[in-house]
């Protein structure tokens, strides 16, 4: 059985996890607080998804969920809409395993919800962190088919099991096994990416995960919020979790081997992708570069500066999105849900015209280093205004409309840059430079978090990025120099 086209079959597989791992890792930041409403009525109607009723003797109310779990809520943490018939309490993960005091007055639960939430990522980061280095490596070594499958359980197994939480040390835990898992797609894309397709298409290729990973933040506040409204946040786990689990299936089917034995890989398009990548052109196998000698060569460092600056911006919209709509705007969470994806959106559309551009100038007859910096600075110019823009409004809509071009022009540069190990080296030591980039990302988003708990004012923390879009940029330039391949280690 022949397959036209197979490497489109590998990296469509690749975008379906890719959405499913956005999918896992939204769970808890989607379901870690939430304005939920309730109909106020005059008694408890079983009929009624959502109600609210008043008791004057101790000034509270009885709020009675979709699920019919009832909660007493004090009239003081109460808020009220529409001609006061409708009442939105403040609920959640930190809520209901009681991370936040019923004490605190808003502004105090949200800075105590953002600190805790910041804490746990930097520990999920750490975890990250440590696989980017050693996913990477990994990766080179067992192949992209077993990579993913490693990387995979890991983390689906992590994400179904957080469902068992009951404190801060098991979520914990949890979130540090499913960063485990989840960082190995990031340099394991990058050398499938240089596995299956010739140069002039990597970026492409690469813009089309990224665009997954945009897709899955999409998906992410609608399905995981109806999730938690119907089924409650535990089995929102256990059934987001699952997902990656039914994934293995088509991949260990389809992806048997690489392109050179692949027994479905038509000859034409063997030959297509063999005769357009520079191991095939100088008949060269690299042997693979250790961490010391990749970091003793100045391009190297385009990828690992470039992404310690840049991945912050990402983060923070990926850690802080719905508590930052939420408490400056007030969104309730239907509002949240259907609103909380516009700014993937943008990030989706950037990652497809990052990728394309650059590959559209290549095919043009410009050179990969000309097509790659001019793509690079594109998306910067897209970002610093969109970044000053947003934070400047009141108006909710516009704010989450300039957010979409802030990450689309986030993902136009960043396509660009996680390409960048593969146009600069060969085999076995793209997947460790991209995991070297991959924990500098992480390294700078641990600081950024850290830096963002001494801040109280949404706007102001936001607004900051801003500044690390030209720290990225400098530093890819002052590194690089020409963007072309390193001599390969063949010793």
């Amino acid at each position: 059985m022949k397959i036209k086209g197979l490497r489109w079959w590998i990296i469509g597989l690749i975008m379906l996890i890719t959405i499913i791992n956005y999918l896992d890792r939204g769970t808890l930041n989607y379901m870690w607080i939430a304005n939920v409403e309730y109909n106020l009525v005059n008694k408890l109607d079983d009929s009624d998804s959502y109600q609210a009723l008043y008791s004057p003797t101790t000034d509270s109310y009885l709020l009675k969920n979709s699920r019919g779990k009832v909660v007493e809520r004090s009239a003081g943490k109460i808020h009220f809409k529409e001609d006061n018939q409708i009442v939105t309490n403040r609920e959640g993960i930190a809520y209901d395993l009681g991370f936040i005091s019923e004490e605190l007055n808003e502004e105090e639960a949200s800075n105590a919800a953002k600190n805790i939430l910041g804490t746990i990522t930097i520990f999920f980061m750490i975890a990250y962190g440590i696989s980017q280095l050693f996913s990477g490596k990994m990766y080179d070594k067992i192949g992209t088919r077993k990579g993913f499958t490693t990387s995979v359980l890991i983390w689906s197994s992590a994400d179904a099991l957080t469902s068992l939480a009951r404190g801060k040390v098991s979520l914990t835990f949890f979130r540090m096994m499913l960063g485990l898992g989840e960082a190995g797609p990031w340099p394991g894309t990058t050398k499938s990416n240089a596995e299956w397709f010739p140069q002039k298409e990597r970026a492409f290729a690469q813009g089309l995960f990224n665009a997954a990973a945009s897709f899955g933040s999409i998906l992410a506040p609608i399905i995981i919020l109806t999730l938690y409204l119907s089924v409650g946040w535990r089995f929102t786990f256990v059934i987001i979790g699952g997902l990656g689990l039914l994934w293995l299936i088509p991949w260990l089917i389809i992806n048997k081997k690489g392109p050179k034995e692949h027994p479905w890989i038509t000859e034409k398009e063997k030959d297509y992708i063999l005769s357009g990548q520079p191991e095939a052109v100088t008949a060269i196998v690299d042997k693979g570069k250790s961490w010391k000698e990749l970091l003793s060569n100045k391009k190297n460092y385009s990828v690992i500066l470039g992404r310690f600056f840049l991945d912050p911006i990402w983060w923070m919209y990926v850690t802080y999105l719905p508590m930052y709509l939420i408490s400056q705007f007030q969104l309730n969470i239907k509002e949240l849900a259907f609103s909380a994806w516009v700014p993937y959106l943008g990030a989706m559309i950037g990652s497809l015209l990052g990728g394309w551009f650059s590959g559209y100038l290549i095919k043009k007859g410009n050179s990969v280093n000309k097509s790659r910096k001019i793509a690079l600075l594109t998306g910067g110019l897209i970002m610093i205004p969109a970044i000053i823009g947003s934070v400047l409004t009141v108006d909710a809509t516009l704010a989450i409309i300039l957010m979409a071009f802030v990450l689309g022009g986030y993902q136009f540069t960043m396509t660009n840059i996680q390409t960048l190990p593969s146009d600069l080296h060969l085999g076995k030591s793209v997947g460790s430079l991209a995991g070297l980039g991959g924990a500098a990302a992480v390294l700078g988003t641990i600081i950024a978090i850290l830096f963002a708990g001494e801040i109280t004012s949404w706007p102001l923390l936001f607004g900051l990025l801003v500044v690390l879009v030209p720290l990225s940029l400098v530093s890819i330039f002052a590194t690089v120099g020409k963007i072309e391949q390193i001599k390969p280690n063949t010793n």
